[in-house]
This record gives C-alpha cells, sequence and structure tokens, in this order.
C-alpha cells in the first residue's frame, strides 16, 4: 500500500463508514458535499488517486460503485509531519512543509518520528531513490553505521551512514560513484536515525 496524503485518508475514512453505515458507497456529490468540494472533478481525482495507490476498486458505468479493497490485516496508519526534503547527495537546506503523510503503524519510530522526501541518488545501494520517503525516528545520537539525517555547519542536512572515526565524522554515501564525506564532530548535528523507507509508484 502507498502512502496517503491527509485528504485521501480523511475520504477514505468517510467511505469507509458510509458504507459500514449503509450498505453501499456515497456518490460523488455526497462526498462533495461531506468535503465542501464543489467540483465533482476534484472528488474524481481523489477516486482516482486512491484506486491507483490499491485502496478502492470502481465501476465506470455504476454510481455508487466504490468499493472497499481490504488493507492487509491490523495495518494501521499513522499521520506524520511531512518536514520537507533531505539530500542523498551534496547538503542542501531542508525545506519545511506543513502536510502530513499516513505511513503504516510498524514502519513508524518508537519516539517522535517525521517524513522527509529525498532528493539525489547517494544513498542507492540502501535501495533509497530520488523522490522515496524515508520516516525518521527524532533522535540526537547514533550509532555507527546508521542511516542518519546529519545537520552539517547548522544549516545543511544529508542523508549518510554515519561514523565515528579518530578526531572525525564520517558520512558514507551508499552510491559507489560517490566519495564519503569527513567532518570536525563539532559541526554535525544529529538530526534523527531512518527507521523506514517508503516509495510512490
Amino acid at each position: 500500500m502507498q502512502p496517503l496524503t491527509k485528504r485521501q485518508r480523511e475520504i477514505l475514512d468517510f467511505l469507509q463508514d458510509y458504507i459500514q453505515r449503509n450498505g453501499y458507497a456515497p456518490s460523488l456529490e455526497e462526498i462533495g458535499d461531506r468535503f465542501n468540494l464543489s467540483s465533482l472533478a476534484t472528488v474524481h481525482k481523489h477516486l482516482t488517486n486512491l484506486q491507483e495507490k490499491g485502496f478502492i476498486r470502481r465501476s465506470w458505468n455504476r454510481s455508487r460503485s466504490v468499493e472497499l479493497i481490504a488493507a492487509p490485516t491490523g495495518q494501521r496508519a499513522l499521520e506524520l509531519p511531512l518536514l520537507g526534503y533531505v539530500a542523498a547527495g551534496a547538503p542542501i537546506e531542508a525545506v519545511p512543509s506543513s502536510e502530513t503523510i499516513a505511513v503504516p503503524e510498524h514502519l513508524a519510530g518508537r519516539r517522535d518520528s517525521y517524513v522527509l522526501r529525498v532528493r539525489g541518488d547517494s544513498m542507492i545501494d540502501e535501495h533509497i531513490r530520488d523522490g522515496d520517503y524515508v520516516i525518521v525516528e527524532d533522535r540526537r545520537t547514533a550509532e555507527n553505521g546508521e542511516m542518519v539525517i546529519a545537520l552539517i555547519g547548522g544549516q545543511d542536512a544529508t542523508l549518510k551512514k554515519f561514523y565515528r572515526e579518530p578526531g572525525r565524522i564520517r558520512l558514507q554515501p551508499a552510491n559507489p560513484a560517490m566519495q564519503p564525506m569527513y567532518f570536525d564532530p563539532a559541526s554535525v548535528q544529529i538530526q534523527g536515525v531512518v527507521v523506514g523507507i517508503m516509495r510512490k509508484y
């Protein structure tokens, strides 16, 4: 199952409640009324996104034809803040955003967690590609070999494997075409440790 936006999650919850109560799906108009969407094209687009992500099925020739596809049993999703982008490459400024994204509960960290979208391909050997989402547990310390969000010089964030070496920190990409980065320990702050990865297809 792919991650849902906050609005997609709200619409899916509404569909589930409505179908449970009435035994059939709401019409496009009823969905639009519930979410103050004056355009049926907007409702249609949300349903198309839910269908493409594997949460519902629809028949084109019938109204009220939305059918829910059961999620893997017991899999609950948590809404985590999507805090913008992080570089998997040269450090870039982390760009904040105010969205949230639904994350399967088993992927979320044990502590406060958030989601960042990856830019760059320095971590491809860890199966993290440009455009993927990383779920980050909010921690200020890391063990050698953990994948971290590191803040360099107080302003630029990067996604790398973390290693302490005598007198320096090594931030190691997972891409043979890229060199490790070395920093004075005082200039590197751990912002969090990656605990999960999601991809939108």
